[in-house]
C-alpha cells in the first residue's frame, strides 16, 4: 500500500532533471532557495499519491531534507479515480490514505490535475479551523459535475465543518464567463465562504446580486475581479493574505495556474508567474502556519476506458505536444515548489 522511496532506484517519471542537495547533504537549494535546518521549527514530510506515475519521485525526493518520503500506492484505482469517480472508489482511496503515514507537515504530490479531488481527502483529515488557500486557473467550484469531481471537489471543503475559507487564486479561465450558468458556486461567493483572485479576468455577468467580497464587487449585474496581475505584487501577496480568516492554513497547487512555458499540465492553462506563486507561497509560509499543502497538474497521457469519461477529456483538455524538454521544465518547476513549500513549513 505504501512504501518508502528515498534511496529507490527507480523514479515514476521519466526526467533528465535532479535536483541536488547542496554541499554537507544536510538540506537541499534550488537557486537561491537554501535552506538552513537550524531554523526549521519542525521536520517536512514528502508523500507521494501515486496515481498515473507522472510524479517523478526520485527527483523529488532529493530535493530537500524531507524528515520521510513514502509513497501511497493508488496506481489500480487510477483510472477510476481520474476526473471524477463514484463514491466506492473515493472509499478505497479513503482507506489506502488513512493506511499510509501521515506526518505534519508533509506536501504530497498527487500527478495530474484530474486528481485534484483527492486534496479533499487530505483536507477532511485537518482536526482543527483553518483556511484552504488554493492556486488554480480553475475555480473548481461547479455545483452541476459529479460530487467528486476534479471540477467540483471546492464545494466539497467547503462543507467540512474545519474549513472557515476557501481562497482561491489566478483563475484566468473561461469558467468565470457568466459563471452562474455554468453551475458555478456563486452562493458561497456571496456568503464570504468562498474569496477569488482571479490572476486576469474580465467582469463576469452574473444574473442575482452578489455581496462584495475580498476579491470582487458586485455592481450592473457584473462581477468586478480584484486582477491580482495589475497590482505590484507585494500589494497582491498581502490582498490574499488579509483574506485569511485564520492563523492554520492548508495550500493546494494546482500547476495549470501557470502559464504554458513553466508548467505542463492536460488542462488550459493560466498566466500567473512561477516567480509569484512562488513569493506568494513564502509568504503565506512567513505570516500564517502551514498544516501541509497537496500539488497536482502534472502530465499524464488520458487513457480512459470509461467512455463518458473520454469524452470529457476530448471535450475539454487540450492536446499538447510532449517532448523531453517540456517533461524537464515541469520537473524543474516541481523541485521549485518543493523546495519553497519545504521553507514555507518552517516559516522561513
Amino acid at each position: 500500500m505504501q512504501s518508502v522511496l528515498k534511496g529507490s532506484s527507480g523514479s515514476m517519471a521519466a526526467s533528465h532533471v535532479r535536483c541536488h542537495p547542496r554541499a554537507g547533504g544536510d538540506a537541499a537549494a534550488f537557486g537561491h532557495l537554501a535552506i538552513d535546518d537550524n531554523t526549521r521549527d519542525m521536520p517536512t514530510h514528502l508523500r507521494i499519491l501515486d496515481t498515473d506515475g507522472s510524479v517523478d519521485a526520485d527527483t523529488l525526493a532529493g530535493a530537500a531534507a524531507w524528515a520521510s518520503v513514502t509513497r501511497v500506492d493508488l496506481a489500480d484505482l487510477g483510472p477510476k479515480l481520474r476526473l471524477w469517480s463514484r463514491r466506492g472508489n473515493i472509499e478505497a482511496a479513503r482507506t489506502h490514505i488513512a493506511a499510509a503515514p501521515d506526518p505534519r507537515p508533509s506536501i504530497t504530490f498527487m500527478g495530474s490535475g484530474d486528481f485534484h479531488h483527492l486534496a479533499a481527502l487530505l483536507a477532511e483529515r485537518v482536526a482543527e479551523p483553518f483556511t484552504l488557500l488554493h492556486f488554480d486557473n480553475h475555480p473548481d467550484w461547479v455545483r452541476l459535475a459529479p460530487r467528486w469531481h476534479c471540477g467540483s471537489w471546492v464545494n466539497r471543503v467547503l462543507a467540512l465543518p474545519n474549513v472557515q475559507r476557501v481562497v482561491t487564486v489566478g483563475v484566468c479561465s473561461d469558467d468565470l464567463v457568466d459563471p452562474g450558468r455554468k453551475g458555478g458556486n456563486l452562493p458561497a461567493l456571496d456568503s464570504g465562504r468562498l474569496a477569488l483572485f482571479p490572476w486576469q479576468h474580465a467582469p463576469s455577468r452574473v444574473r442575482r446580486r452578489i455581496n462584495d467580497g475580498p476579491g470582487h464587487t458586485w455592481q450592473d449585474g457584473h462581477v468586478t475581479w480584484r486582477n491580482l496581475a495589475g497590482m505590484p505584487l507585494q500589494d497582491a501577496i498581502g490582498a490574499v493574505l488579509a483574506a485569511i480568516p485564520t492563523e492554520a492554513i492548508w495550500i493546494t497547487v494546482d500547476k495549470d495556474v501557470l502559464p504554458e512555458h513553466e508548467a505542463l499540465t492536460n488542462w488550459d492553462q493560466g498566466q500567473m508567474p512561477l516567480a509569484a506563486l512562488l513569493a506568494m507561497l513564502r509568504a503565506a509560509g512567513q505570516r500564517k502556519r502551514m498544516l501541509g499543502a497537496d500539488i497536482c497538474g502534472e502530465y499524464s497521457p488520458p487513457r480512459h476506458s470509461n467512455f463518458l469519461k473520454r469524452i470529457e477529456a476530448r471535450m475539454d483538455q487540450p492536446i499538447y505536444a510532449i517532448d523531453q524538454q517540456r517533461i524537464d521544465a515541469n520537473t524543474r518547476t516541481d523541485c521549485a515548489l518543493a523546495h519553497t513549500l519545504y521553507d514555507a513549513c518552517a516559516g522561513t
